[in-house]
């Protein structure tokens, strides 16, 4: 199903521990737009519902478009939603083209683990090696489990630096 939650779960881990240096709603729209050609697929009834969008050349591509997109949405979501002061707080390219890079190859890599079509590694290699790695419901309590552990340190670590400010 395009624009699952589940590949959050390890964004929001890795949004936690790279904090400032990652940027979560990149991420994000990086799983959008990686799953725009399958939605696509979808609807029409056309072409392959995994198709060269998820393997690592086209993710390669997409990481592009959803960097560029990605930071002015982002910061215009910021804005929106008066987190920081978004006017001057601009998030730099190196955080957005990472947390793009992120977001389009671990769902590249999510989605190979559950799909049968996605061929990752295509044209040079036509199997997917990762094919049931682990089970579908392994595989979504892994992507929950680091959503709620990312969750938990984000938290933790905002309450020590919130507490080391009042203290001074």
């Amino acid at each position: 199903m395009p624009f699952t939650p589940f590949h959050m779960g390890p964004g929001i881990l890795v949004k936690a521990l790279l904090r400032s240096s990652f940027s979560l709603m990149v991420f994000g729209w990086a799983q959008i737009v990686m799953d725009i050609q399958p939605l696509i697929s979808m609807i029409t009834g056309k072409g392959d519902l995994h198709g060269f969008s998820h393997t690592y050349i086209g993710a390669s591509l997409l990481v592009i478009v959803s960097a560029l997109s990605g930071k002015y949405l982002s910061q215009f979501g910021l804005w929106v939603l008066r987190i920081r002061d978004s006017i001057h707080h601009q998030i730099s390219w190196g955080v957005v083209f990472l947390s793009a890079f992120v977001g389009c190859f671990s769902h590249v890599l999510l989605d190979s683990i559950m799909h049968s079509d996605v061929q990752p590694f295509y044209p040079f290699i036509q199997d997917n090696m990762f094919l049931r790695l682990v089970s579908v419901p392994v595989l979504h309590k892994i992507c929950l489990y680091t959503g709620l552990l990312g969750a938990g340190i984000y938290y933790y670590l905002e309450w020590k630096l919130n507490s080391k400010r009042n203290d001074q």
